[in-house]
């Protein structure tokens, strides 16, 4: 008598929402890994437990892959950022709270963090790095551009305070990241330690610079 076989499992059908979900989540796994080059579609499909015929139904290649999970999880961030700036609070405390924010985003998604910066070298990924980073200067310009400043220096100019936070935001920008990534080599520091240093490093000479202070330039003599 032959013998009976057990029926295949039967594959749980997902709305197509859920199977990007599904493929986003295991391309996080693999991306975050292995890196952007050394990643392959198949290596995706097989984490997902997918065909990679499927993969292709919903991300037409490699790249537009990677390009929609560092999307996914960028969104988060802007989204925490831009809520810090609409508050009617001081730009003390909302610059703090978007530090805050984003901290405790690298925090609770580690792997996510890892994918956004292992990878910002590669050419294929360079552009839209870029351009989250122009997103992310623009949202810290708008946590720091707060109340009314002191008229204290009247030979500088609206644009020139406008330029100068401009370039605050785009420093700081880099300088919280770079804190981020030496804090994935010192898990034991404290999230408020970090926030309580970036204020210390960013406000004291913000607020000195959006009154028009300057450091004198010296030419040599």
């Amino acid at each position: 008598m032959a013998a009976t076989q057990d029926p295949k499992p039967i594959r749980r059908r997902l709305s197509a929402p859920d199977r990007r979900a599904e493929i986003l989540d295991a391309a996080l796994d693999v991306f975050s890994g292995r890196g952007y080059h050394a990643a392959s579609i198949d290596e995706i499909a097989g984490q997902a437990g997918i065909s990679k015929a499927l993969i292709y139904e919903h991300f037409p290649s490699k790249k537009d892959l990677h390009a929609s999970l560092l999307e996914r999880h960028t969104q988060d961030i802007f989204e925490a950022l831009a809520q810090s700036a609409a508050t009617p609070d001081p730009g003390e405390v909302r610059l703090r709270a978007g530090v805050d924010a984003f901290l405790e985003w690298v925090e609770t998604h580690p792997r996510a963090f890892r994918l956004l910066f292992r990878d910002n070298f590669e050419l294929d990924v360079a552009e839209l790095l870029e351009r989250l980073q122009q997103q992310a200067t623009l949202a810290i310009a708008g946590l720091i551009a707060s109340e009314p400043i002191a008229e204290v220096h009247d030979d500088v100019s609206d644009e020139e305070r406008r330029l100068a936070v401009e370039m605050f935001a785009q420093q700081l920008s880099g300088s919280v990241q770079s804190l981020a990534l030496w804090w994935q080599r010192h898990p034991g520091v404290k999230r408020e330690a970090l926030v309580d240093s970036v204020m210390d490093f960013a406000w004291l000479g913000l607020e000195r610079v959006r009154g028009g202070e300057r450091v004198t330039r010296k030419t040599p003599s």
